[in-house]
């Protein structure tokens, strides 16, 4: 008999990618959205890919109300936690992107273990780990201070996320213990499956390809591909060795989004332009945009990755960074 997985988030890029990697190994994918009108969209983004017979069913949740939690958790084996807030825009108040991030990862986890399901694969970030040094090289015992002003609001909402889940696995009966792996992926890239180019990434992309950037900011960061991220979700569910670990999956070397943007020119794409911006006038902007203050813990930085463990624990490669950004760029082309 089939596994039913209930993946949260499954509007989402790494959602959808996660669904179309448990269908493809047998799981029965209990999706959940915030917007039910969203179904159509994400039901036709993963028919691209396979063919989900009958085993793709919706349900509505919000991250911030306990309504419809434990309905959806019923007759599920695990929970693959994907859905979180996520703008590079810096919110006017903090606690709008924390409050969603925090109270809805101890709800699944909650209504989890009220179901009796085995084991929760948790979507996480290198922003949790990278913490507020221009120069760091990230391992599983990285940890952000979200105590200092240098980090977003983001980076707090993910780091305060992921300790909320930690503490909750920690303190639970241990004669009932549901396992727990957290994933951490940097910058997500890849193919969009819905046509939906809303995230921070895929616009991004979209932006460099069409020419609306001039300039990009300084920041080297390790950079991950969708495809990767769900196949690693995926295979920790029963993979034991992942059990109360937490899970790299980026790129080894840093990459700069200049970088990305020669990639993308030197594969064709004419209107990208690698251009540097000044990192004075990222800060000036900074005053400004919220865009410009989400990027702001980012300039200047140079991050880079142990994945030893991943690789070793799931007999994993990343894709190569040229061919994600690659993929990415030909996918969005596709709907210009």
């Amino acid at each position: 008999m089939s596994k039913r997985v209930l993946l949260t988030g499954v509007s989402g890029f790494v959602g959808q990618h996660c669904a179309v990697e448990l269908l493809k190994n047998g799981y029965i994918v209990r999706g959940s959205i915030r917007n039910i009108s969203k179904e159509k969209e994400v039901r036709e983004g993963i028919a691209k890919v396979i063919d989900a017979k009958n085993n793709l069913e919706f349900c509505q949740l919000d991250l911030l109300s306990d309504k419809g939690w434990d309905n959806a958790m019923e007759g599920c084996d695990y929970l693959l936690h994907v859905a979180s807030p996520f703008v590079i825009a810096e919110p006017k108040d903090e606690n709008e992107m924390i409050k969603p991030a925090v109270e809805g990862t101890l709800r699944a986890l909650n209504a989890a273990k009220k179901a009796g399901v085995k084991k929760v694969v948790l979507t996480s970030s290198t922003v949790a780990m990278a913490g507020d040094k221009k120069k760091n090289h990230l391992t599983q015992e990285s940890w952000t201070n979200s105590k200092t002003d240098k980090v977003s609001a983001y980076m707090k909402s993910k780091t305060l996320a992921e300790k909320a889940a930690w503490d909750f696995y920690k303190n639970q009966d241990s004669s009932s213990k549901m396992e727990l792996t957290v994933v951490n992926p940097g910058p997500i890239y890849g193919p969009t499956l819905t046509g939906n180019l809303s995230g921070a990434s895929m616009s991004m992309i979209r932006d460099i390809i069409t020419g609306k950037v001039p300039m990009l900011p300084n920041a080297n960061y390790v950079m991950s591909d969708v495809r990767d991220i769900a196949q690693i979700h995926v295979q920790a569910i029963e993979n034991d060795q992942s059990n109360g670990q937490r899970f790299i999956v980026t790129s080894e070397q840093p990459y700069s989004f200049l970088g990305v943007a020669s990639i993308l020119k030197e594969n064709g794409y004419k209107k990208a332009n690698p251009k540097k911006a000044p990192s004075f006038m990222v800060k000036f902007l900074s005053i400004f945009s919220s865009e410009m203050k989400g990027m702001l813990p980012f300039v200047d930085s140079t991050v880079s990755a142990d994945i030893s463990q991943t690789k070793k624990t799931f007999n994993w490669q990343p894709i190569p960074f040229e061919k994600t950004i690659i993929d990415t760029a030909k996918s969005i082309q596709a709907l210009l």
